[in-house]
C-alpha cells in the first residue's frame, strides 16, 4: 500500500496549527494547558481525529474537551484560512491516555524492582 506523504504532510501540519492556535487563540478556561500529541486525518480527508492530553484528574479532561468542543468552528475557520483548504476535516478530539498507561507501567515496573530489592 503506497504511503500518502499529502496525508503525512497534513497530520503534520495540523498538529502543529491546532497547538499554537490553542495556546495563542482559544481564551476558553476550560482549556488550559493541553498538548496536541497527534492527529490522523482519514484517507478521504473528512475526518480528523486530535489526540490530545491535560494533566490532571478525569474532571479536568472532561471540561478540557468541552471547551475543545465549542471551540472546534472557530479552530476549523483558522486551518482552512492557514492552510487553504477547500474543504476542513471535521475535528474530533480524542483524549490520549498514552502518558498515563506508561506510568502506571514504569510504577508496576517499580514496584517489582522494590520487591526484588527487598528479598
Amino acid at each position: 500500500m503506497a504511503r500518502s506523504f499529502r496525508k503525512e504532510r497534513l497530520n503534520e501540519r495540523l498538529k502543529e496549527l491546532l497547538g499554537e492556535l490553542i495556546l495563542n487563540q482559544i481564551k476558553d478556561p476550560r482549556v488550559g494547558l493541553v498538548t496536541i500529541t497527534s492527529t490522523s486525518v482519514a484517507p478521504d480527508l473528512t475526518v480528523a481525529k486530535v489526540y490530545f492530553t491535560v494533566m490532571g484528574d478525569e474532571e479536568t479532561r472532561k471540561a478540557t474537551r468541552q471547551g475543545l468542543e465549542s471551540a472546534k468552528s472557530f479552530l476549523k475557520k483558522s486551518i482552512g484560512r492557514e492552510l487553504k483548504l477547500r474543504q476542513v476535516p471535521e475535528l474530533r478530539f480524542v483524549y490520549d491516555d498514552t502518558l498515563d498507561r506508561s506510568m502506571r507501567i514504569e510504577e508496576a515496573l517499580n514496584k517489582i524492582h522494590e520487591e526484588e530489592n527487598d528479598d
